[in-house]
């Protein structure tokens, strides 16, 4: 009777261990029907709908690998599935919205752009893959492929909310994909926030400056959401030229 309890038991446990891991699984999902839907809504032509739903992607692919952390669901398949995601989600949909948006009209230039940046965020994310266990966990080598999508999607939602002829800013929506497309395969070093303690106390003000932001970005969330995007996206580049002249610095010899 007690082997049988015991049986019972772990098939019990088994069935509920294969039921949890749907969950981050159900995220990295939907993050990936968001992508899905901005390629949708871009060959429609409501590309601020297409810009929010990267956006909505990006939310969704920070929560799935929590989500797996906090319920110790994490599995090769989740890794494998969610880097399928964000080939989609941050490489095809940004990609495709820009270029029905404004990069269609440029012929040649145009798709090369396009290509250019869905090529950067495929060999971002395989490096990524193969990077893992050999990291530094405080950095990213290359600008991670969600905010290099926020970057092209911010620039086409904030042009767009201005009601702006895309044609007009044409040449800057080229060189905003070439440049995300190229950072992401760089070897410029990108803070990763993972080094974040949630968990420990805070001084005061930082909550005040949380709840500012917060509020900003409730008010204008095309501006903030772009503006923060591209501090982050010229903050490994400022952090990079910080570092070398640092190491110049201190291998100069000494004034005589």
């Amino acid at each position: 009777m007690a082997d049988f309890d015991t049986q019972r038991t772990l098939r019990k446990n088994r069935i509920r261990r294969r039921g949890i891991y749907l969950l981050p699984n159900l995220f990295t999902t939907a993050a990936l029907f968001a992508g899905f839907y901005a390629i949708v809504q871009a060959m429609n032509q409501n590309f601020d709908q297409a810009a929010v739903a990267i956006f909505v992607a990006m939310v969704l692919d920070g929560l799935d690998g929590r989500v797996a952390r906090l319920t110790h669901t994490q599995s090769a398949f989740g890794a494998e599935y969610d880097s399928l995601s964000d080939m989609v989600s941050f490489g095809l949909a940004p990609a495709l919205v820009i270029y029905e948006w404004t990069l269609k009209g440029m012929g040649k230039l145009g798709w090369i752009a396009a290509f250019v940046y869905v090529a950067g965020a495929a060999l971002r994310l395989a490096r990524f893959n193969t990077m893992l266990e050999v990291g530094d966990k405080r950095f990213f080598t290359g600008m991670p492929s969600p905010a290099a999508a926020a970057l092209v999607a911010g620039f086409v939602w904030i042009v767009d909310d201005y009601i702006i002829d895309p044609g007009s800013v044409r040449e800057w929506a080229w060189g905003v994909t070439v440049f995300a497309g190229l950072t992401m395969v760089s070897n410029v070093k990108y803070w990763s926030f993972k080094t974040i303690n949630l968990k420990k106390s805070v001084p005061f003000l930082a909550l005040m400056v949380f709840v500012l932001l917060l509020a900003l970005l409730l008010y204008q969330p095309p501006h903030v959401l772009f503006g923060g995007f591209v501090a982050y996206a010229l903050s490994g580049y400022a952090g990079t030229a910080w570092t070398a002249w640092k190491r110049r610095r201190g291998s100069a010899p000494p004034p005589t």
